[in-house]
């Protein structure tokens, strides 16, 4: 699948069928997880793979009420829930180097577009959720300190393709020389 194809065409899936994800899939995902750019090089990024039936409901639990992505975490073959190691993207000898602080959401933020692309190039689907309780999720899964859960993702095979939603335009983001400021 060409790159701006999947780009274009990835959606964000929260309907999924029960056939099982293959391993093979699985590390073909993660691997390109692991090309993903980072702050040096720390890849700071740990995934959790759920297949658990059991825990995929009680991570469900810990989804805001009305949570539209609640289904798909209990019914896709796997949740990844997708975490950070603390104190080193954006830090140098332990110190902050930003006024950004940490920068671990933005590289989790490239690795989960490796990742969910990845997934949509081999026909399966991912939907990003981030509205839940980080607290309950880490508990849950027996997470050590220093590490802080992100977001998790459901992954499966679509039951259905939903359609695109309306895109901005160009000239709504982006700027030339200064902040809103159109093309010359």
């Amino acid at each position: 699948m060409d790159l701006f194809q999947a780009i274009k065409e990835r959606r964000s899936i929260r309907k999924y069928k029960a056939t099982p994800v293959s391993e093979e899939q699985l590390n073909t995902i993660f691997d390109a997880v692991r090309w993903a750019p980072s702050w040096a090089n720390t890849q700071c990024w740990r995934f959790v793979v759920v297949r658990d039936r059991e825990t995929k409901e009680r991570l469900a639990d810990t989804l805001s009420l009305g949570n539209p992505s609640t289904a798909a975490i209990k019914s896709a073959p796997i949740v990844i829930v997708a975490c950070a190691q603390l104190g080193r993207s954006g830090h140098y000898k332990g110190t902050p180097v930003t006024d950004k602080g940490d920068w671990f959401m933005f590289d989790l933020g490239l690795a989960m577009q490796n990742l969910t692309l990845a997934a949509h190039g081999l026909g399966l689907g991912t939907v990003n959720v981030g509205y839940f309780d980080a607290a309950k999720v880490a508990q849950i899964l027996a997470l050590p300190e220093g590490i802080a859960v992100v977001e998790m993702t459901p992954l499966g095979y679509p039951e259905d393709q939903p359609v695109a939603p309306k895109r901005k335009e160009l000239s709504e983001f982006v700027f030339y020389e200064k902040y809103g400021q159109g093309k010359p």
